[in-house]
């Protein structure tokens, strides 16, 4: 449903700034023979020719259309950070210091520079889908690729294999890290540049997407002394950010709090932060072997990857401490299995884990341009067994409030299981199969809560399609 039209080339649209084409009110549509050729809505199309040729230095013709095209256009094709100060502007003729504060100040979570054949191309993540922002000539591309190599520390020399590094970017207004990845590809070097903000201050439990009664219950398991809270998802689901708010709300002067990340996403006053380096041992199992030695209350263990870090974990969770950590599965109960089959004895999960939480961070539709329509059961996944009990949908159309998206901002949704005296004996038993156990206590799935969603509205059947298959 969004208009395809409005998407002008992005080599046209990054001829000007994103503050120079919303101040002037101008939108290139063509370039040839040295000139640009912007569509705009201002009334005065002689003077601001002439004051773009200065600022622009280059010949421009203008052609005046109505301020909604404008409008649209302007949405579409340059993104505005809607809540920011106007004067925290930072526009700067270097185009690679160009990139890294307009994707800081949009919200977007990753920088992709990728090389292809005859062009390159730079894309942005911005509510966890790729956006095409520039592209780059194959000539400039091997400059910039360098320029962030030498920022990060890295040896501009090695093309031939993957490095790692980290950019501080400081200034007068605003100051975050990057962490930078290189990977060698067919055309050249391929980078991720991954934006660590440093700003804890809109991180809270309260605003991430539980429901009350949700809310009630992961509270009550995170005010326990010991045991183990598991949160589980894919790459970019929010783990990371139900747990620096987790340990917002324990933080405080009474508490020692340890955490051991790859890579230390936010700062946290009055936290014990240690950023991993496995290059020189410093992985999560050595790193809570010796924080079991520095009296913590506390432990965040940035995630569960091996059977070494789930035993260290049960470990300090059976010596009382609380320890909070992440890993990758599907559902809250497929956390127990993945621990089993780790290597990790069940006995031993059913004594320490508290809670069992899963998690999806799913767009939200734009309130302004979604569009009603009649549910067909052609919309759900073959294999939907869940009964539809409403008769209508959202989907996604595309304004001006929201880019031409469709979508506007995120939720996250989740699974909690807290793990009650039955489950303990479920899992000494190796019970994999819990869904009447689920119906009988009234814990909401994944997919139950993203129906939820479709149904009042909150977000299309496009976007929680895969949640919604059995």
């Amino acid at each position: 449903m969004v208009n395809d039209m409005l998407h002008i080339d992005k080599k046209l649209i990054q001829l000007v700034a994103t503050e120079q084409a919303f101040h002037y009110r101008i939108v290139p549509f063509k370039a040839e023979n040295g000139v640009i050729y912007f569509k705009t809505d201002t009334l005065e199309v002689k003077l601001l020719s002439s004051e773009l040729k200065i600022v622009l230095d280059t010949n421009v013709s203008l052609i005046k259309v109505p301020s909604e095209e404008i409008n649209n256009l302007l949405s579409a094709n340059y993104r505005q950070n809607q809540n920011r100060n106007k004067t925290t502007l930072n526009y700067t003729s270097d185009f690679l210091e160009k990139i890294l504060m307009s994707a800081n100040e949009i919200g977007s979570s990753d920088i992709h520079f990728e090389p292809y054949e005859k062009s390159c191309r730079v894309r942005f993540r911005l509510d966890g889908k790729l956006v095409e922002q520039f592209t780059i000539s194959n000539d400039e591309y091997p400059s910039i690729i360098n320029k962030i190599k030498i920022r990060a520390s890295l040896d501009i020399a090695e093309k031939r294999l993957p490095q790692d590094g980290r950019i501080t970017i400081k200034t007068s207004l605003t100051e975050f890290d990057i962490r930078v990845s290189t990977l060698p590809t067919l055309f050249g070097e391929k980078i991720v540049l991954r934006i660590l903000s440093k700003d804890t201050s809109g991180i809270d439990l309260n605003n991430l997407g539980f429901s009350k009664n949700e809310l009630k219950i992961y509270k009550e398991a995170i005010k326990k002394p010991n045991g183990m809270i598991l949160i589980s998802g894919p790459t970019g689901s929010g783990k990371t950010t139900t747990l620096y708010a987790t340990l917002k709300l324990l933080n405080d002067s009474k508490t020692n709090i340890l955490t051991i990340e790859d890579p230390i996403e936010y700062t946290l006053e009055g936290v014990n932060q240690v950023q991993l380096k496995e290059n020189i041992g410093l992985d999560f199992a050595n790193a809570m072997r010796t924080f079991l030695r520095q009296d913590p209350d506390i432990i965040m263990v940035g995630e569960i990857r091996d059977v070494n870090t789930a035993n260290m974990g049960i470990r300090a969770a059976l010596t009382g401490h609380l320890v909070l950590s992440t890993i990758h599965t599907n559902s809250a109960w497929a956390t127990i299995s993945r621990l089993i089959d780790m290597g990790v004895h069940s006995f031993l999960i059913a004594s320490t884990l508290n809670l069992s939480v899963a998690q999806r961070l799913v767009r939200k539709l734009c309130t302004t341009c979604k569009q009603k329509k009649e549910v067909s059961r052609q919309k759900f996944p073959d294999d939907f067994k869940s009964a539809i009990n409403f008769t209508h949908h959202y989907i996604a159309v595309g304004c001006t409030k929201c880019h031409h998206t469709g979508y506007q901002g995120r939720k996250a949704i989740y699974e909690i299981i807290p793990i009650t005296k039955e489950l303990v004996l479920m899992i000494k038993d190796n019970v994999l199969q819990i869904d009447d156990y689920l119906k009988t206590n009234n814990i909401r799935t994944l997919q139950q809560n993203a129906i939820e969603m479709i149904n009042e509205g909150s977000t299309s059947i496009d976007e929680v399609y895969s949640m919604l298959t059995n």
